[in-house]
């Protein structure tokens, strides 16, 4: 009898011990699971450019242009190939990332359209959920500074300078409410400066700094340390064929030596790009130095592209690739997987208010009209959307016309106001958009749907 006690109680300590092991390696397992580690909330870095083509990156095949840091988060983390805008316009689309919304929601409509201080932004969801939050950089939206400090960020750093467009160089920052001059700063640095401040002091988080640079937006102003870089690269063999065209046609216009310096600028354009790289890269040693890289979400992305002469324009504005796509790449290590893919889902700049809430378990309000693009993230097999709505309201004194537009994996269809007339192109054969198929016997076919499409989003857009 005393033996069979005995047995079982030795019975019972290996069942016990077993048990206790296997509840352990459930935990480990659980803690190492990006699923199990998002019910952790992320910190958060989200880092805007201006005027930054999607192309305009090393990792991006660009034939000359050095972005190491960039690189190294589309290897590190998801680049999308098919990121785009919603209005290829600084303020509106600055005003989309921030709210979730739509222009025709948020009201701000182009350049001259004052920010409205009812708007939600994420930055005050992600405050109210417990977060550390800064906005640091270019607002850039018309109207006072909006009351955000307190209410939605702890720290808020701005600039006035240049109607809100910045300087690159000593930039007087407002700092919480109270102007400093910042001479002997380039703006780039400067900004980062104070990001990585903000970063120290929260870093046992969860936090979320909002990193808004003035570059690469013109005059296109580099380090002196960089104003040699690409000195020897003959920039005018990456131009396209029509600037070259262009060129040609108006030599000896009296705007011809404004013309002739696009190379330079395109040269200079390059060097503001690697010196805001060499920015990037300095975060991301910061993260991996405090400890914190892998539980932070960093998030790069421009607010719309550029034309570098493309169907002979040097701007923005146009509902074309180059001004609407941009880059954006997420680097995630706790709420990802698979490092390094390429996905060619179609994500927006208003899909980044949901994501970066969704992320932190914080509620995605309704009036948000973007989505979550976490999914993705997680390697998970979801298809975010097959086509998106493109819209642009008129603002003086550049005279291209209002437009709505519709854009899917294979078409990009726009109907203006103002008598320019409907055009269709096929992205697929004409990624370039040379060659408008509206009267062609293909873009009759593909008409009907399209146009469909388009009435859907605009009557969506009239009864908001």
């Amino acid at each position: 009898m005393m033996a069979a006690k005995k047995l079982s109680r030795g019975g019972c300590w290996r069942g016990g011990l077993e048990t206790l092991t296997a509840v352990f390696g459930l935990i480990g397992c659980l803690f190492s699971d990006p699923a199990f580690a998002l019910e952790k909330k992320p910190n958060i870095i989200f880092i805007l450019s201006d005027d930054h083509r999607w192309d305009a990156m090393g990792n991006m095949g660009h034939p000359f242009l050095q972005t190491p840091s960039l690189d190294r988060l589309a290897q590190e983390g998801i680049r999308f190939n098919n990121a785009f805008v919603t209005t290829p316009l600084c303020s509106p689309s600055r005003a989309s990332f921030l709210t979730g919304m739509y222009p025709h929601r948020h009201g701000v409509k182009n350049n001259l359209t004052p920010w409205d201080d009812r708007n939600v932004t994420l930055l005050e969801l992600l405050k109210k959920a417990g977060y550390k939050t800064a906005f640091i950089g270019k607002w850039h939206m018309p109207g006072r500074l909006p009351n955000i400090l307190g209410k939605a960020v702890d720290r808020f750093v701005t600039f006035t300078a240049s109607g809100g467009q910045g300087i690159y160089f000593d930039c007087p920052l407002i700092i919480d409410g109270k102007m400093q001059e910042r001479k002997g700063k380039y703006l780039t640095e400067d900004l980062t400066d104070l990001a990585l401040e903000f970063i120290k002091r929260e870093k046992d988080g969860p936090f979320c700094v909002y990193l808004a640079h003035k570059a690469v937006h013109q005059p296109f102003w580099s380090p002196p340390e960089y104003q040699k870089l690409y000195e020897d690269v003959e920039v005018g063999r990456h131009l396209p064929p029509e600037y070259h065209s262009w060129v040609s046609m108006m030599r000896g216009s009296w705007y011809y030596g404004m013309l002739g310096n696009v190379e330079q600028f395109y040269r200079d354009y390059c060097r503001t790009i690697t010196a805001m790289d060499r920015q990037i890269g300095r975060i991301l040693a910061e993260l991996e130095k405090l400890g914190i890289a892998d539980h932070t979400m960093v998030v790069y992305a421009g607010d719309n592209g550029i034309f570098w002469g493309e169907k002979q324009f040097i701007d923005k504005r146009w509902p074309y690739e180059e001004a609407t796509r941009i880059p954006f790449i997420v680097r995630y290590p706790a709420g990802s997987k698979a490092p390094g893919r390429k996905s060619d889902q179609m994500v927006l700049n208003v899909d980044l208010a949901p994501t970066l809430l969704d992320a932190a378990g914080v509620p995605v309000p309704e009036s948000m009209q973007g989505k979550s693009f976490r999914p993705v993230l997680e390697n998970r097999d979801v298809s975010l959307r097959e086509s998106f709505h493109l819209e642009y309201y008129k603002d003086f004194p550049y005279r291209v016309p209002e437009y709505d537009a519709v854009r899917t994996g294979k078409f990009l269809y726009v109907e203006y106001r103002g008598g320019k007339k409907p055009e269709l192109f096929d992205i697929q054969k004409d990624p370039r958009t040379l060659q408008n198929i509206v009267a062609s016997p293909e873009g009759k076919k593909a008409l009907p749907e399209l146009k469909e499409k388009l009435r859907e989003y605009v009557r969506g857009k009239t009864r908001e």
